[in-house]
């Protein structure tokens, strides 16, 4: 269910001064939040016209102070809320908070702006620079400052609150955003008390006919449960107490999502669910915790599938509780929860509960507090080893909303890693030098390969030798050696400092392979070096062949900016026609010759240049223009004999001629390969001017060698890049 608040009650009555006295974390505190709130309330009314929205904006900011106020968040943190409400509409900048209010909480407003960085992690597919460096921003500013999150998870309930006016569809798209972006974050960070009502709400607008049903069911049965609690927490609560255990019995609420999500992943109708009855037992001590379990045991029978043991194996955000699942009286389920008072702050309010002891603070070290933020500064930290593969996004996506799994050293340390995480990726998590050198795995004693995905609770001992070794396979997604990026930007750096020599000469085979498809040669690849942030010809080569550049990321890139530049040069040249022949139409024949009229023009037989090639004219004796490929070795050798004859032709807007090309493919000798190839060309609706087929027995290929007709280059692009995913195809170029 959804929480409900004294804010959504003010009436014109409403006790300013009461009311900031009893949310505000220390009495003699009081003043200090109330001249702030009167400041924020003074600037809406002197930018604000509309008493509707300034009675919305006055209800934000006591709702935020009356969520952050139990999670034991301190006056600047109740303050800085309700700046940065100021802040968002508009009615004050940074500067002028610094100067009013102090550079404290300037920063802190600032830091909770950044956090919005966060919303592109799981509903962008791709990330660009700019969103890198926000991304870096938001995460020194959760470092640095973890309050900071806090605001913007509460700042996300009271906006979820108000979407209740909000368009359909927008109010759905913001559901969506919060249930998979800041929900998973409060999860993340323990803030259990927060993620719920996030959950809750974004559900009810995602799903409202199933949040109504559910919602009527449990309000139906709520008289029968009430009671039926009410009895077995006073049987429980008499046994401890018989028992000496020190220990609370109660109800607890049950969440329409968590109940839903059960449904859902147990295949359940709502009457046959056990935590629909749910009991909680909050004890002093962590041995009261096993004690009150042994009476909730020796009262009722227990499902034996349905136990979990959080305290020894807490959950990855660092949740720990006993759970259990037993058979009441009349036969009933009831799910019951065993922690500690500690454990209930930390399950409720996460890193909030000890913002308190952060470094430089008073107090002591608590390890809920440290283990979030240790989460936060390895993240912090791994961007540095994945700046450069573009994959921090990636990675920080991973962190946040995906599966975890728990495994150990041969020391008996816990290791946190994504769920599909292989032995290797273990490795490199230990250190670079471990994944480097291992030669050899062993989980829970036992000889694994390098692919094994490690499972919760196992023991992973990597055997390694004295030099590192990895190797190149280890990169192919396919094989399954590594999942993580982490682990895979670590490898491509090993091989990008040690094999430069050999990836550049590696990348330059492929460049020039690839272009060649494509009628390009390698000087072609000079315009995506700044596209990719290398500094040279050279260091795009290494990058490409150490995978750290996608080849058909480079030719993309390329063809792109050749159509630019071919759009540009149609475009001066039909300004030069007109200048240079003002009186005459600009042609729109096959082939039209700078500045000049219609010339007779045919296609150079040696390299059969197709539209969208860069082309150039050649003045024959007798012939006309002949036109070549601008790369044509022919027009090379024509043109260091007789430069004078060189002219400038692009081609024309109405072509429709065929233009004939020859194309030689490379497969495998297998039964049908001829076969798919010709079915291919007849689907793609290609003339074929001649076919004539080869094998080499003892190389066991087949050679195909083609002459077909097209009207443009795209159609040949096309033709090859299908050609090459025929089974058996090793290589498709053009002649």
């Amino acid at each position: 269910m959804v929480a409900v608040r004294e804010s959504h009650f003010a009436g014109p009555d409403f006790d300013l001064n009461a009311w900031v006295e009893r949310y505000c974390p220390e009495l003699e505190q009081a003043p200090s939040l109330l001249r702030v709130i009167e400041a924020v309330m003074s600037l809406a009314q002197s930018h604000c016209n509309d008493e509707e929205h300034l009675h919305l904006c006055s209800a934000r900011c006591r709702e935020l102070i009356e969520i952050l106020s139990p999670l034991n968040m301190d006056l600047e943190t109740l303050q800085a809320a309700v700046l940065f409400v100021a802040n968002e509409e508009g009615w004050i900048e940074l500067e002028q908070i610094e100067e009013d209010f102090g550079k404290n909480l300037a920063t802190l407003v600032q830091s909770v702006q950044a956090m919005d960085a966060i919303r592109t992690l799981n509903l962008s597919q791709s990330a660009n620079p700019g969103q890198i460096d926000n991304l870096r921003r938001m995460l020194l500013a959760m470092v640095e400052d973890v309050r900071a999150v806090v605001i913007k998870l509460a700042e996300r309930v009271v906006l979820l609150r108000e979407a209740k006016t909000l368009p359909e569809t927008e109010r759905v798209l913001l559901a969506r955003e919060i249930a998979e972006v800041f929900a998973p974050l409060a999860n993340r960070l323990g803030i259990g008390q927060l993620k719920w009502e996030l959950e809750d709400l974004a559900f009810r607008y995602q799903h409202p006919d199933t949040y109504k049903d559910i919602a009527r069911l449990l309000d139906q049965k709520r008289i029968d449960r009430e009671q039926y609690i009410e009895a077995f927490v006073a049987k429980v609560q008499h046994r401890l107490d018989e028992e000496h255990v020190k220990g609370k019995v109660y109800g607890r609420p049950k969440h329409i999502y968590s109940i839903w999500k059960k449904m859902q992943n147990k295949q359940l109708q709502f009457d046959k669910l056990f935590d629909v009855r749910a009991v909680r037992i909050v004890t002093e001590r962590l041995q009261d915790c096993y004690a009150a379990l042994g009476v909730v045991h020796s009262l009722f029978k227990h499902i034996p599938q349905e136990f979990d043991d959080y305290v020894a194996n807490p959950k990855p955000n660092g949740y720990q509780s006993i759970h259990t699942v037993v058979l009441g009286p009349e036969g009933r389920t009831v799910e019951i929860q065993i922690r500690t008072d500690d454990m209930h702050q930390d399950a409720e309010l996460g890193v909030a509960a000890h913002w308190k002891y952060k470094e430089g603070g008073s107090g002591g070290k608590p390890s809920g507090y440290e283990e979030k933020i240790n989460w936060l500064r390895k993240i912090l930290q791994w961007q540095e080893d994945v700046a450069e593969s573009g994959n921090l996004v990636d990675e920080i996506r991973s962190q946040v909303f995906e599966d975890r799994v728990y495994v150990f050293t041969p020391g008996g340390e816990v290791v946190d890693l994504p769920l599909g995480s292989t032995v290797l990726d273990f490795a490199y998590y230990i250190h670079s030098q471990v994944g480097h050198k291992a030669i050899g795995a062993k989980v829970d004693g036992r000889i694994v390969p390098f692919t094994y995905q490690v499972a919760t609770g196992e023991r992973v001992e990597i055997i390694t030798s004295k030099q590192p070794n990895p190797k190149r396979d280890w990169l192919n997604p396919n094989l399954g050696y590594i999942y993580s990026s982490r682990a895979r930007s670590k490898i491509s750096h090993f091989f990008k400092l040690e094999d430069k020599d050999k990836n550049q000469a590696a990348g330059k085979e492929i460049l020039e392979n690839e272009l060649g498809k494509i009628g390009l040669n390698i000087s072609d690849a000079e315009t995506a070096i700044e596209r990719f942030n290398v500094h040279s010809l050279e260091d795009l080569m290494a990058a490409v062949g150490a995978g750290d550049v996608r080849i058909n990321q480079v030719i993309n890139h390329i063809q792109s900016r050749q159509r630019s530049s071919e759009d540009k040069q149609d475009e001066d040249l039909e300004k030069l026609l007109k200048k240079t022949a003002p009186s005459s139409k600009p042609t729109k024949g096959q082939i039209e010759v700078e500045g000049v009229g219609n010339l007779m023009t045919h296609i150079a037989g040696c390299c059969h240049p197709l539209p969208g090639d860069p082309i150039q004219g050649f003045i024959t004796q007798g012939r006309g223009i002949s036109v070549h490929r601008s790369d044509c070795p022919q027009l090379k050798e024509l043109l260091s004999k007789s430069p004078e004859r060189a002219v400038d032709v692009v081609w024309g807007e109405n072509y429709s001629g065929g233009y004939r090309v020859k194309l030689k493919v490379i497969g495998s000798e297998r039964p049908g390969l001829l076969r798919d190839v010709t079915t291919l060309l007849a689907n793609e609706k290609i003339n074929v001017v001649s076919m004539a087929t080869s094998s080499d027995a003892k190389r066991q290929l087949h050679t195909v060698d083609l002459e077909l007709e097209f009207n443009n280059i795209d159609g040949l692009s096309r033709v090859m890049h299908k050609m090459e995913q025929i089974p058996g195809i090793i290589e498709s170029k053009r002649q």
